[in-house]
């Protein structure tokens, strides 16, 4: 039984060698490119949610004083209803 080993030219090699390099380089530099587009998408999540909960806050506040409102009419009514109840 013969055993052959296959042999690569000193060429070929070095091309796979830089052709890895580069593939390397590229794959880092894909990964810093993603990373800053995820910090920047962060941000805007960030501040998406800040203005959600502004947006919030204001609606609470609105029902607040809408229900405060109504609640005043409707001690008037019955307080009305009190004094004269066919009205």
């Amino acid at each position: 039984m013969q055993h052959n080993r296959v042999l690569y030219h000193p060429t070929y090699v070095a091309g796979f060698r830089n052709a890895l390099r580069e593939a390397r380089s590229d794959l880092a530099t894909l990964a810093c490119e993603h990373e800053r587009e995820l910090a920047g998408l962060r941000e805007e999540i960030a501040e998406l949610r800040s203005i959600l909960a502004d947006v919030i806050a204001s609606l609470r506040m609105k029902a607040a004083d809408d229900v405060a409102q109504l609640r005043r009419e409707l001690e008037r009514a019955l307080a009305r209803l009190e004094r004269d109840p066919f009205f």
